[in-house]
């Protein structure tokens, strides 16, 4: 969805990080943000330094009625809830409204696609713990793509304005992929944890523990990446070492 003298204007429907990075990388692809919403007036200030001077809203309702593309960013539990409140106080009769949660399906916009709304989800397979890494690593990222009818083709323009890949993703698939998902990203972390507390309980200062075992970790990483899992696992479990392993 280059930039066109007919660019929809778009709406940030919660500004925490991804809300608030997605909306720096649509301004930054040529759309106008036109209006925010969220329930704290310090990330709804955080928000204007992102994507420059723009209407702030607490009630979503108000910033939908400003905006022809919604992308409620909210966390997931909040999503129906925030949608429901959108429809009642606004008029939503053929704009788009997204969604970006992993696992929630486009249930969670029914009462929009009730109410004449084109509805889809795009979620950006990536981790986030900063505004600025989600600038920086959204670029590249796959997006898991479930649209309905009359909304799949601007959710995929969407995407790769934000120089994302799109892949279509079922609503019965949702729960598999936004599984692997937390298994590549958020398992990984607690397994570097326990790793970690291994080295701190023989004596390795936080510091050398990182310093350790980071090579490691990026170096079958690398393996993964140029060989795949089968390739790339290596050690005693590779080698047939049962004494080893016993140990």
């Amino acid at each position: 969805m280059a930039r066109r003298n007919q660019s929809p204007a778009f709406a940030i429907i919660g500004a925490g990080m991804v809300g608030t990075a997605i909306g720096f990388l649509l301004k930054k692809a040529g759309h106008d943000i036109t209006a925010v919403a969220d329930c704290s007036a310090a990330h709804l200030q955080r928000a204007i330094a992102y994507t420059g001077k723009t209407a702030v809203f607490r009630d979503p309702a108000q910033a939908a009625a400003h905006a022809d593309c919604l992308l409620i960013t909210t966390p997931d539990d909040r999503i129906e809830a925030v949608c429901t409140k959108i429809v009642r106080g606004s008029s939503v009769r053929g704009k788009k409204i997204f969604h970006m949660s992993g696992a929630g399906g486009l249930d969670l916009l029914e009462p929009a696609a009730q109410a004449g709304a084109a509805v889809a989800s795009i979620h950006p397979l990536q981790s986030f713990s900063s505004i600025t890494g989600a600038i920086q690593n959204i670029p590249g990222s796959y997006f898991g793509v479930t649209a309905a009818s009359g909304s799949k083709k601007i959710a995929v323009s969407i995407v790769r304005d934000l120089q994302g890949i799109p892949i279509h993703i079922t609503p019965a698939q949702k729960p598999l992929y936004h599984a692997a998902a937390c298994m590549a990203s958020n398992y990984l972390v607690s397994l570097m944890s326990v790793v970690e507390s291994i080295y701190l309980s023989i004596g390795f200062s936080e510091k050398d523990a990182h310093k350790a075992y980071l090579p490691l970790v990026h170096g079958s990483l690398t393996n993964i990446e140029k060989q795949g899992c089968v390739g790339a696992l290596t050690g005693p479990i590779a080698r047939g070492d049962a004494g080893t392993i016993q140990k």
